[in-house]
């Protein structure tokens, strides 16, 4: 007899043929309606067919038997899920150079970022796994929930190590609530449509981004970052938790129209356990997050070192992030049951192309975003309010341009071409950075800027989306996002970590050089503290040793951002030319 567990497991993949679904009886839907051309039965009948994990089968039974009515109501709750992250995101991101700065180690600034980028990266392979074998709906929760907590340590962290461990918490939860919500988006579009849908759910930042920096001036000013983080861990399970309940509600609708049972697996307590770390590659998710975390972080931390890159802490996290990453591609390579990278789908020229320019452009952006909150305010002088305006001004680009360039996509069809049409725009704005991103400039020119790498980025992010969704079945939709979601992930980590590098190796040694030595402030406390530094009116030797410090290194960071775009080149010139107008992917209603 199987186990408490047992009862409610999953099958193998060699188990799906025993929970085939079963049509017959009475029906609850019109299976002679039509939709976008396709009768509704034809898809019912190709649904018996499929030898697909149980997650998969239950959101194409479930997309079978809502209405239109359903679908728009799961759309709608879906954008109050992107608002509220969004409002979250473009709020929090005013706190961030204050929660640092409070416990005097503003260098750590890009460094808390860098765990998080990775493990919320690496994590989502993973949980395609989940989502397919369990369900959409239960990998959303089990998102909600990391998210929740991780809101609820932030506000109340004492030290930047627990708000470093929030911050895990939080992206992980963050990322995967995301990336199962374009999983679903995935499994209810035509593949032309897709990138239209994917913008839609990036329209909230188009009011987040000036609402966002407002509201956490206001929590600056009249209350504390903590109280921030308390509302906003109130505020999202309530607003989230909507969009669980239309999952769970069309689901039970599949159920009692017959086309979606369930078959206990037959395995005991144990036997599930074993399934379950074999099924998610345990060993090969912590190897690849050690391996990333500990090879990356001496490149944040190594300033923070009196003998920097000497000390053996910082030697001994390099050898050993260095170890893990060869034992996770021979553990992969040799010996894992179910390796956790698909190397099948990874290897078609389309998917992996699409990776590399996806990690290309998360390196490229954060190597110059970092930072850039401490440099508007610093040199700049400008409030909070009007800083964060100025930072959400890629979002702001990138998310209007993306509903643009969405419905190009739909009515053009070919992905490459518009990739390729981006991609110079993308090294005009990063390369004119080198220049503008300078105290003597303008701060008009640098919102010039952010809106040609956001219009670039709009377009770009659409097509590689598409681009590896295109390349495979709908069984490897969520597979195929996690991948490219993994590389961006991995990709912003790295660009974190070079950003921090510079940083922490250039600015405290130009701060000391620039500082009048009758100074009654330190260099190192200068380093420590942006809020320190605004002490200092601009003009005052202090402020203007600090505004010298930041301007060197954020031109080496656009440098180094303009630099690292001439790999995204090459990675799209591996896509095949896809016209996305000719492909029929997803069953059901679907927009």
């Amino acid at each position: 007899m199987p186990g408490p567990l047992g009862a409610a497991e999953f099958p193998t993949e060699q188990e799906h043929k025993a929970r085939q679904l079963s049509i017959g009886g009475e029906k609850n839907i019109n299976l002679s309606e039509t939709h976008q051309g396709v009768s509704l039965d034809s898809d019912v009948e190709a649904l018996e067919k499929e030898d697909v994990q149980y997650g998969v089968k239950a959101v194409e039974a479930t997309a079978i038997v809502w209405s239109r009515n359903a679908l728009i109501g799961a759309y709608a709750a879906i954008f109050l899920v992107f608002f509220v992250n969004s409002f979250l995101q473009q709020t929090s991101y005013t706190f961030t150079l204050y929660v640092t700065s409070s416990f005097a180690l503003h260098e750590l600034t890009a460094t808390t970022a860098v765990m998080s980028q990775i493990i919320g990266g690496v994590v989502r392979l993973p949980l395609a796994k989940l989502i397919d074998i369990v369900g959409r709906t239960e990998g959303y929760l089990a998102a909600l929930t990391c998210a929740t907590i991780g809101l609820i340590m932030m506000a109340a962290c004492n030290g930047v190590e627990l708000y470093a461990a929030a911050q895990v918490f939080y992206w992980v939860g963050y990322n995967c609530m995301g990336y199962t919500l374009d999983v679903f988006i995935a499994d209810t579009s035509s593949l032309k449509s897709r990138g239209l849908m994917f913008a839609f759910t990036t329209a909230p930042y188009i009011a987040t981004t000036f609402a966002g920096p407002a509201l956490g001036q206001e929590y600056l000013d009249h209350s504390t970052w903590r109280w921030g983080y308390g509302s906003f861990a109130i505020i999202t399970p309530i607003i989230c938790a909507p969009v669980a309940l239309i999952f769970w509600i069309n689901k039970r609708k599949a159920k009692k129209a017959g086309l979606l049972t369930k078959v206990p697996s037959g395995r005991t307590w144990f036997q599930s356990v074993k399934f379950y770390l074999i099924e998610f590659d345990f060993i090969g998710v912590l190897l690849i997050c050690a391996g990333f975390v500990m090879f990356l972080l001496p490149f944040n931390l190594a300033a923070g070192s009196a003998s920097k890159w000497n000390s053996p802490d910082i030697i001994a996290l390099l050898v050993v992030g260095i170890v893990c990453l060869i034992g996770f591609v021979l553990y992969e390579k040799f010996v894992a049951p179910k390796p956790f990278i698909p190397f099948e789908l990874l290897l078609d020229r389309t998917v992996l192309g699409a990776c590399i320019l996806a990690a290309t452009l998360f390196v490229s952006f954060y190597c110059w975003d970092g930072y850039l909150l401490s440099y508007l305010q610093v040199v700049w002088n400008l409030k909070p309010k009007s800083a964060g305006y100025i930072y959400n001004t890629y979002n702001l680009s990138s998310c209007a341009w993306g509903i643009i360039a969405g419905l190009l996509i739909r009515q053009a069809g070919y992905i490459k071409r518009f990739a390729a049409a981006a991609m110079p725009l993308m090294f005009l704005g990063a390369g004119l950075l080198i220049h503008f991103r300078q105290p003597d400039q303008s701060v008009g020119y640098v919102i010039m800027c952010q809106v040609l790498i956001g219009v670039a980025g709009g377009t770009l992010v659409i097509c590689e989306e598409i681009a590896v969704l295109a390349s495979g079945a709908h069984e490897n939709v969520a597979t195929l996002l996690a991948l490219i979601g993994m590389f961006s992930s991995i990709g912003g980590a790295i660009g974190l970590s070079v950003s921090a590098a510079i940083w922490t190796n250039i600015v405290p040694g130009e701060i000391a050089a620039r500082l009048p030595a009758d100074s009654a402030v330190t260099a190192a406390e200068l380093y420590a503290s942006a809020i320190t530094v605004l002490t200092y009116a601009p003009g005052t030797p202090e402020r203007n040793a600090v505004i010298g410090a930041y301007a060197v290194a954020q031109r080496w960071m656009a440098i180094a951002s303009t630099c690292i775009l001439v790999i995204g080149v090459g990675a799209i010139a591996v896509w095949r030319d896809i016209d996305v107008r000719k492909f029929k992917q997803v069953k059901g209603r679907v927009v």
